[in-house]
Order: structure tokens, then C-alpha cells, then sequence
């Protein structure tokens, strides 16, 4: 659990995000793309973007040899070149100091351009925002305009949420798993305890990441709480009439219509009879999306029923404007 302690002048100083930070989005999907878990939902949005990647993102995977990014390139800013920018005004100190921590438990040295990275070389420092770049023109550019009409649609739930409740119930209820007591916000994630000192927090959605929050603490600057806000499904770009085909993308057809059809009860062999497939096609897929935590499946006698969770449920609703039931 992260514990993030407030004053008084910490309570008026929580802003949320007026606009998504490119480089904090990019970031995300980037995390997103490299865990292991989620295949059924992320497995081919996965794929997809690897065999995309230009060779100019390569340098990343140097930067992140084993799944520790190094502070550095946390940066919030809402336009890409601001970004970057900052990216590369970071103090030298800092960039030495994360480099060391990021290699420190890692079996291989560094390589070349990392090193001279550490010693603030230009050039290096031209591989890392050409690499920057093209992995965000790649990853993020194609579904940009969605990410800024999430955020939008997010940063107005907040800001009613706030009006309606006051900021303590807004925090309270900003994600699940999240708790405030008194002074001490309670944030899901590795154990942590800080003190946020009349510094304020800087509250960020991103629609790339479903685990817990991801919480930026540097010096002398606002803690920045980056928090799963979309619809759990990686963002593929659509036009209308599209957002049926972008869950079929990620789920595959017949996952969809078996989907669809589990707002109320059917066994295995009324899935097939009414998708004109077989019990065994039926019986992979059930298992595949009830693995994801998208139906239950339940045993009566000598039939197999299935329904919908609630998280099914919404899915369905987010992606594809289908109502809950059937009709």
C-alpha cells in the first residue's frame, strides 16, 4: 500500500490534469505492452505493436533493461516537444544517479550509448528523443484523438465528482482499492510512505494501463498519481460504426458474439447451435474468457451454463454500445 500523507495546504493544492501527458500516455502503453499477464485482452494489440516498432525505438529497451524505467523520463507535460524538452533539461545528477539504479541489479553492462548517456553526452541524448518519438508516433499517435476525448470525458466526472462530494470523496472513490483517512491517502500499489509537505498532487488518467496506480515522486515537484481510466481494452483507432469491429479485434469475433448473447444464461451446446459452431469451439472460448474474468460458468446437472460478469458487461457497454440484455 502507498501512503501519501497530506497537510492542510496539500488538500487545496490537488489538481487534476487539464489535458493527457503524451510522454506519461506513451509510457503506459509501454508498461502495458511489456507485462506478461492480460494475453486474451492485450495479446494481439501486443503483437501488433512490436511488429510495428521502427528500429529507432530499440534504445528504450536499453533504458529499461529489467522492468525499472528510470525517473527520469516520468515527465507530464501536455504537448510531445514540451515532453521531450524536459525529458532532456533533466539535471545531470539525476540522470547518473536513476542510470546507476536501473543497471545496479542487472547482469549485463550497459551499452555504449547508455554510457555515454551517463556522462551527458549530445549524441546519446539525440538517440533517446528520436527513440521517444517514434515509439510515440507508432504506439499513441494513431488513437490520440480518443485519448484526449477520454481524458476529457474523465477530467469532467472529477470535477463533478469534486463539485457534488469535495475532494475527500473524490480521492476516496478516484479507483477502486483506494482509501482516505484523515490526513493519509491510501493508494493500492508497492509499499510506500510519503509525505507530500505542502507539495500537492498532480491527478493523471491513462487509458494504456489496468493495473494499480502509478505514483511519480521527485523532488521539489507535485506527486503525480497516474490512474487506470479506460474502458480495460487496449485503444485502437476507429471511425463510426467502427467500435464493434475494435472489440472484435482484440477478442476475436466468435468471443464477441458469445459475449453478446451471455447477458442471460446459455449452455455450451445453445452457444454453438445459435453461432453454427462446435461444442468443442465454444468450450475453448468460454475457457479463454472466463480465464479473463469476463463470464462464470456454473455445472446443473449434466449441462454447463455460462453468464456475463459485471466486467463482460461493461466491456460490451464501452466498446460496442450494446445494452446488458439481449433485447
Amino acid at each position: 500500500m502507498i501512503r501519501i500523507r497530506f497537510t492542510s495546504v496539500d488538500f487545496a493544492r490537488v489538481r487534476f490534469a487539464p489535458r493527457p501527458a503524451p510522454l506519461a500516455e506513451l509510457n503506459a502503453a509501454l508498461m502495458t505492452m511489456c507485462r506478461p499477464d492480460g494475453e486474451l485482452l492485450f495479446g494481439r494489440w501486443r503483437q501488433r505493436v512490436l511488429r510495428s516498432l521502427p528500429l529507432a525505438v530499440g534504445p528504450l529497451r536499453d533504458l529499461v533493461p529489467a522492468e525499472r524505467a528510470p525517473h527520469f523520463i516520468d515527465v507530464f507535460s501536455d504537448t510531445l516537444r514540451e515532453g521531450l524538452d524536459t525529458v532532456r533539461a533533466s539535471r545531470p545528477e539525476l540522470v547518473r544517479s536513476e542510470i546507476e539504479r536501473v543497471y545496479a541489479t542487472h547482469a549485463s553492462p550497459a551499452p555504449l550509448w547508455i554510457r555515454d548517456l551517463h556522462r551527458g553526452d549530445a549524441a546519446a541524448w539525440h538517440v533517446l528523443r528520436r527513440a521517444q518519438h517514434a515509439a510515440f508516433e507508432t504506439v499513441v499517435r494513431p488513437v490520440w484523438t480518443l485519448v484526449q476525448d477520454l481524458h476529457h470525458a474523465e477530467f469532467t466526472r472529477h470535477a463533478l465528482a469534486v463539485a457534488e462530494h469535495g475532494i475527500g470523496a473524490a480521492l476516496a472513490g478516484l479507483v477502486p482499492g483506494t482509501r482516505l483517512h484523515e490526513d493519509v491517502w491510501e493508494v493500492e500499489g508497492p509499499e510506500r510512505d510519503i509525505v507530500l509537505d505542502g507539495r500537492g498532487v498532480l491527478l493523471l488518467p491513462t487509458f494504456h494501463w489496468t493495473g494499480h496506480p502509478l505514483v511519480s515522486d521527485l523532488p521539489d515537484h507535485p506527486v503525480v498519481v497516474t490512474f487506470p481510466a479506460g474502458p480495460g481494452l487496449p485503444l485502437v483507432p476507429t471511425g463510426p460504426g467502427d467500435a464493434d469491429d475494435a472489440l472484435s479485434g482484440v477478442l476475436g469475433r466468435t468471443r464477441v458474439d458469445i459475449l453478446l448473447r451471455l447477458a442471460d444464461e446459455h449452455t455450451t451446446s445453445e452457444l454453438a447451435r445459435r453461432l453454427g459452431v462446435s461444442n468443442a469451439t465454444i468450450s475453448a472460448h468460454t475457457t479463454a474468457l472466463r480465464g479473463a474474468g469476463l463470464i462464470t460458468t456454473v455445472r446443473a446437472g449434466r449441462a454447463v451454463l455460462h453468464r456475463r460478469t459485471a466486467m463482460g458487461s461493461l466491456l460490451v457497454r464501452r466498446r460496442t454500445g450494446t445494452p446488458t440484455g439481449n433485447g
